[in-house]
């Protein structure tokens, strides 16, 4: 039996601690955790969405509970390039974990300029592209379902960074393998999947969607086993790291991420309700690959029987 498993897993250059990350939108910019959760214990933290310049995002409400997650329609405010380089970076610098950066734009060449302006900067690690968000009415949506505009956005970022490249992929394609393949190809680090897939709830009595955007995204547990099946399917696909996302709410979700082919795994929506969740998946990792004499979480990637 193996007491001290190696978990250990890297993506492009970056090597991480653990194969454990929290994922952007759901943990901020990191000082909103900070007294709730120890930001070593974390594999990466991917923070919220910077575009080229601040962004206010959609009109409230935003968020709808659903009978198993979370409908959002946030529209991905946040700080710009400057103001998350000044206000949050210099935090960030100060803790033990590695940072990767979600990155989006209205134009395929804003996507290029953020990378370029991020990838000068110490303290980022690598970079998230957003082509996937379902809660702007423009410019990442679009990028994330066309395959064409998905190459031109990858192909861009590549050439505007040194840092690791991370696609973010759309559950809403006829072939996320397809996808997976692009990136690959255009050169990127890692692919993750999946975003949240598009949603919609209405009041019943005033007739009116419960959304400020009218529609938005729906996440947790609900988009679980979705979410399996299209990692499953993008594993299969390419050689480079696939980060998995979508409803874990324990080790045992994150580990059947890993077990269809998944290098490394991030906790969304989990975060609202548990923000102890993503250190708790770490040692839950942690004890199966003891209880079942496995030297490291390598050896668990890719091992289901299908």
């Amino acid at each position: 039996m193996t007491a001290t498993p190696d978990l250990a897993v890297r993506i492009g250059s970056l090597t991480l601690r653990n194969p454990v990350m929290v994922a952007s939108g759901t943990f901020g910019y990191g000082p909103e955790y900070a007294d709730l959760v120890d930001l070593a214990s974390l594999g990466a933290i991917v923070v919220k969405g910077i575009r080229a310049e601040p962004t206010t995002g959609n009109p409230t409400p935003r968020t709808v509970e659903t009978a198993s997650g979370l409908i959002n329609a946030i529209g991905l405010p946040g700080p710009g390039v400057d103001g998350f380089v000044r206000d949050y970076l210099p935090f960030l610098r100060r803790h033990d974990v590695p940072v990767i950066v979600n990155i989006w734009g209205r134009t395929v060449e804003e996507y290029g300029d953020v990378a370029r302006r991020l990838g000068a900067v110490d303290g980022v690690h690598a970079l998230e592209i957003n082509v996937s968000c379902p809660n702007i009415k423009e410019g990442s949506k679009a990028f994330g379902t066309n395959l064409e505009s998905f190459r031109r956005v990858v192909d861009l970022v590549r050439a505007s960074t040194r840092l690791p490249v991370i696609p973010k992929l759309a559950p809403n394609v006829a072939d996320i393998a397809s996808f997976a393949r692009a990136a690959e190809e255009c050169g990127s680090d890692a692919v993750s999947l999946i975003n949240s897939i598009p949603a919609m709830a209405v009041d019943i009595e005033t007739r009116r969607p419960k959304l400020g955007n009218i529609t938005g995204g729906l996440s947790g547990p609900a988009i679980h086993p979705v979410a399996v099946k299209l990692v499953w399917e993008a594993a299969r696909a390419v050689k480079i790291p696939v980060i998995a996302m979508g409803g874990i709410r324990d080790a045992a979700d994150a580990i059947e991420f890993i077990i269809v082919g998944a290098t490394a795994v991030a906790v969304g929506t989990a975060n609202f309700v548990e923000p102890g969740t993503a250190p708790a998946v770490v040692e839950g990792i942690r004890s199966h690959l003891v209880r079942h004499g496995l030297p490291s979480v390598a050896a668990l990637r890719g091992t289901v029987v299908a």
